[in-house]
Protein backbone atom coordinates (compact mmCIF):
# COMPACT_ATOMS: atom_id res chain seq x y z
CA UNK A 1 0.00 0.00 0.00
CA UNK A 2 1.25 3.26 -1.04
CA UNK A 3 1.93 6.30 1.76
CA UNK A 4 -1.04 8.20 -0.04
CA UNK A 5 -3.42 4.97 0.17
CA UNK A 6 -2.07 4.80 3.57
CA UNK A 7 -3.09 8.77 4.57
CA UNK A 8 -6.39 8.42 3.16
CA UNK A 9 -7.14 4.43 5.22
CA UNK A 10 -5.64 5.63 8.88
CA UNK A 11 -3.06 2.79 7.37
CA UNK A 12 -5.56 -0.02 7.56
CA UNK A 13 -4.48 -3.19 6.28
CA UNK A 14 -5.73 -5.52 3.69
CA UNK A 15 -8.07 -8.11 4.47
CA UNK A 16 -8.48 -6.39 7.96
CA UNK A 17 -12.07 -4.99 9.19
CA UNK A 18 -12.27 -1.40 8.68
CA UNK A 19 -12.59 0.86 11.79
CA UNK A 20 -14.48 3.20 10.50
CA UNK A 21 -14.38 5.97 13.33
CA UNK A 22 -10.58 6.34 12.10
CA UNK A 23 -11.19 5.54 8.61
CA UNK A 24 -13.64 9.06 8.89
CA UNK A 25 -10.87 10.93 11.11
CA UNK A 26 -8.14 10.00 7.97
CA UNK A 27 -10.25 11.33 5.37
CA UNK A 28 -10.87 14.19 7.00
CA UNK A 29 -7.51 15.00 7.91
CA UNK A 30 -6.69 14.43 4.25
CA UNK A 31 -9.37 16.82 3.20
CA UNK A 32 -8.05 19.35 5.51
CA UNK A 33 -4.10 19.06 4.26
CA UNK A 34 -5.28 20.43 1.35
CA UNK A 35 -4.10 24.17 0.46
CA UNK A 36 -6.91 24.97 -1.25
CA UNK A 37 -8.79 23.87 1.70
CA UNK A 38 -6.31 25.84 3.88
CA UNK A 39 -6.74 29.10 1.78
CA UNK A 40 -10.54 28.88 1.71
CA UNK A 41 -10.90 28.40 5.26
CA UNK A 42 -13.21 24.84 4.98
CA UNK A 43 -12.81 22.48 7.27
CA UNK A 44 -14.21 18.48 7.53
CA UNK A 45 -14.90 17.07 10.93
CA UNK A 46 -16.54 14.07 12.32
CA UNK A 47 -19.78 14.81 14.26
CA UNK A 48 -21.66 12.01 15.87
CA UNK A 49 -19.90 9.34 13.26
CA UNK A 50 -20.74 11.80 10.28
CA UNK A 51 -18.23 13.86 8.17
CA UNK A 52 -19.41 17.28 8.09
CA UNK A 53 -18.14 20.49 6.33
CA UNK A 54 -17.73 23.56 8.14
CA UNK A 55 -16.17 27.27 7.54
CA UNK A 56 -16.84 30.46 8.97
CA UNK A 57 -17.90 33.24 7.08
CA UNK A 58 -14.69 36.06 5.99
CA UNK A 59 -14.97 39.14 4.78
CA UNK A 60 -13.05 37.45 1.35
CA UNK A 61 -16.00 35.09 0.96
CA UNK A 62 -18.54 37.93 0.37
CA UNK A 63 -20.10 37.55 -3.23
CA UNK A 64 -23.16 40.28 -3.15
CA UNK A 65 -21.42 43.40 -1.62
CA UNK A 66 -24.86 45.17 -1.16
CA UNK A 67 -26.00 42.49 1.08
CA UNK A 68 -23.32 40.86 2.36
CA UNK A 69 -23.64 37.51 1.91
CA UNK A 70 -21.86 34.21 1.07
CA UNK A 71 -20.83 33.71 -2.32
CA UNK A 72 -23.13 31.17 -4.43
CA UNK A 73 -19.31 29.71 -5.20
CA UNK A 74 -18.12 28.98 -1.77
CA UNK A 75 -21.64 27.26 -1.12
CA UNK A 76 -21.20 25.41 -4.34
CA UNK A 77 -17.65 24.25 -3.49
CA UNK A 78 -18.36 23.45 0.02
CA UNK A 79 -21.63 21.28 -0.87
CA UNK A 80 -19.41 19.25 -3.12
CA UNK A 81 -16.84 18.39 -0.94
CA UNK A 82 -18.83 17.45 1.39
CA UNK A 83 -20.88 15.28 -1.08
CA UNK A 84 -17.40 13.28 -2.23
CA UNK A 85 -16.18 12.69 1.30
CA UNK A 86 -19.02 11.21 2.45
CA UNK A 87 -19.20 9.32 -0.55
CA UNK A 88 -15.70 7.88 0.11
CA UNK A 89 -16.53 6.89 3.85
CA UNK A 90 -19.97 5.01 2.89
CA UNK A 91 -17.76 3.22 0.31
CA UNK A 92 -15.37 2.08 3.58
CA UNK A 93 -18.26 1.53 5.47
CA UNK A 94 -20.14 -1.02 3.35
CA UNK A 95 -16.58 -2.93 2.60
CA UNK A 96 -15.95 -5.95 3.94
CA UNK A 97 -11.99 -7.41 4.73
CA UNK A 98 -11.62 -9.08 1.35
CA UNK A 99 -13.11 -6.27 -0.75
CA UNK A 100 -10.71 -3.49 0.32
CA UNK A 101 -8.20 -3.32 -2.04
CA UNK A 102 -10.74 -2.22 -4.99
CA UNK A 103 -12.51 0.00 -1.99
CA UNK A 104 -9.01 1.94 -2.03
CA UNK A 105 -8.96 1.81 -5.76
CA UNK A 106 -12.60 3.83 -5.55
CA UNK A 107 -11.85 6.11 -2.66
CA UNK A 108 -8.80 7.49 -4.66
CA UNK A 109 -11.03 7.52 -8.11
CA UNK A 110 -13.95 9.50 -6.73
CA UNK A 111 -14.68 12.03 -8.63
CA UNK A 112 -17.74 14.53 -9.06
CA UNK A 113 -19.82 13.86 -12.55
CA UNK A 114 -22.59 16.46 -12.37
CA UNK A 115 -24.10 18.40 -9.65
CA UNK A 116 -27.17 20.47 -9.22
CA UNK A 117 -26.94 23.59 -6.84
CA UNK A 118 -30.91 25.12 -5.33
CA UNK A 119 -29.92 28.36 -3.47
CA UNK A 120 -32.57 29.00 -0.98
CA UNK A 121 -32.12 31.64 1.02
CA UNK A 122 -29.14 34.60 1.61
CA UNK A 123 -25.69 33.50 2.71
CA UNK A 124 -26.21 35.32 5.70
CA UNK A 125 -24.51 34.38 9.01
CA UNK A 126 -21.41 33.37 11.11
CA UNK A 127 -20.39 30.16 10.20
CA UNK A 128 -21.61 27.42 7.49
CA UNK A 129 -22.21 23.64 8.22
CA UNK A 130 -22.52 21.10 5.57
CA UNK A 131 -24.16 17.92 5.52
CA UNK A 132 -24.36 15.07 3.23
CA UNK A 133 -26.63 11.88 2.54
CA UNK A 134 -26.14 8.72 0.09
CA UNK A 135 -29.31 8.58 -2.14
CA UNK A 136 -27.84 5.88 -3.91
CA UNK A 137 -24.41 3.85 -3.81
CA UNK A 138 -24.00 1.85 -6.83
CA UNK A 139 -20.63 -0.60 -7.98
CA UNK A 140 -19.60 2.61 -10.50
CA UNK A 141 -20.90 5.52 -8.79
CA UNK A 142 -23.14 7.38 -6.61
CA UNK A 143 -25.54 9.64 -5.89
CA UNK A 144 -25.85 12.55 -2.87
CA UNK A 145 -27.79 14.75 -1.52
CA UNK A 146 -25.82 17.79 0.49
CA UNK A 147 -27.00 20.36 2.31
CA UNK A 148 -25.82 23.95 3.60
CA UNK A 149 -27.02 25.24 6.73
CA UNK A 150 -26.09 28.44 8.68
CA UNK A 151 -25.20 29.23 12.17
CA UNK A 152 -28.98 29.68 13.18
CA UNK A 153 -29.51 25.73 11.21
CA UNK A 154 -31.40 27.72 8.74
CA UNK A 155 -30.82 25.99 4.84
CA UNK A 156 -28.97 28.44 2.78
CA UNK A 157 -28.26 25.55 -0.28
CA UNK A 158 -29.32 22.32 -1.50
CA UNK A 159 -27.67 20.10 -4.04
CA UNK A 160 -27.76 17.14 -5.50
CA UNK A 161 -24.26 15.27 -7.29
CA UNK A 162 -23.40 12.60 -9.06
CA UNK A 163 -19.49 10.74 -8.24
CA UNK A 164 -17.55 8.23 -10.13
CA UNK A 165 -15.66 5.91 -9.13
Amino acid sequence: MSDMEKKWTGGIHLGSKVDIDVVLQQLCHAFNSSPFFSHNGMTMRVVDQQIEGYIEMQPYMIGNVAFQILHGGVAATILDSVGGIVAMGELYKRTEPEQLPDTIKKVTRLATVDMRVDYLAPGRGKFFVARAETLRLGRKGCTMRMTLVNDEDKPIATAIASYAF
